[in-house]
């Protein structure tokens, strides 16, 4: 999920300083394709040149238990269900907020997981970390994604905040500004997806239902400037909707949304 549902994503990290890509058994965990943190220091890493300021990561005394953000909100239990129209005709998505956390940079974040099928069959199962800040700022932390083709299977484009400078980025903002770009992730060449807030105040109809106060983002990136794509978030649910602008992306569309209790988050995990 990145960042949040979609059945084709608009960039896909090809983090290859972080793992060669690696072909591993069906069912192999993707955690494992992940290579161990780099000796390099974050002050030799490089930072981003022209576009949108990379924003520091706050300490993890910073961060809060849990995300609620008001448009991108990942209560555990809760569960999206999507299905895509055009160039993704024959795709559904099933993304589930779990009831566990993973320790990067000292940050308990919360991990979401999303699977992928194509005519039934799965075609991709990822592992995202998100976390929420205290100014209300929702990080992108990574995935462990792996994908899976005929009897292959590879978790290239998995990548970790902190490791071989992978960096985390920002996917939402409590209070948005306007065309201003933001980054979500940064790993120079591999990962620089960028997104900015085009509209606040959209409606969308759906077979799921009516939106109001609706955020509309563009997504987009300098590694793939032919690929854009359009992603609506409604207050108290997340995203309902993408649109892609090249012929190749196609729609996706909320099919159905349930809200997960409050309960609580287990222990961290690596």
């Amino acid at each position: 999920m990145h960042p949040h549902p979609t059945l084709r994503r608009l960039a896909v990290p090809v983090a290859a300083t972080i793992l060669a890509a690696t072909v591993t058994p069906a069912g192999a965990t993707p955690l494992a394709g992940l290579a161990q943190p780099s000796a390099r220091s974050a002050a030799s890493c490089p930072t981003p040149k022209g576009g949108p300021r990379l924003l520091r990561l706050p300490p993890p005394a910073h961060f809060r238990a849990r995300v609620d953000s008001r448009y991108f909100p990942l209560a555990p239990g809760s569960r999206w269900r999507y299905r895509g129209f055009g160039g993704e005709a024959g795709q559904r998505e099933d993304v589930a907020v779990l009831h566990r956390t993973r320790r990067i940079l000292g940050i308990r974040a919360t991990v979401v997981k999303d699977v992928a099928r194509e005519d039934g069959e799965v075609i991709e199962r990822t592992f995202d970390w998100y976390a929420q800040d205290g100014r209300g700022r929702v990080w992108y932390l990574g995935e462990a994604t792996t994908s899976y083709d005929g009897g292959d299977s590879s978790t290239q484009g998995s990548w970790e905040a902190g490791r071989d400078c992978a960096r985390a980025g920002v996917v939402m903002f409590p209070h948005p500004r306007l065309h201003r770009g933001y980054r979500q992730e940064y790993l120079r060449g591999e990962a620089e997806d960028l997104g900015m807030v085009v509209d606040g105040r959209t409606r969308v109809g759906l077979a799921a239902g009516q939106f109001r106060s609706v955020l509309m983002t563009k997504d987009y990136t300098p590694l793939e400037p032919s690929l854009l794509e359009l992603k609506f978030y409604a207050p108290g649910v997340g995203l309902v909707l993408e649109e892609g602008i090249s012929p190749e992306q196609g729609r996706v569309e909320l099919v159905s949304f349930t809200r997960g209790r409050a309960l609580g988050l287990s222990a961290p995990s690596r």
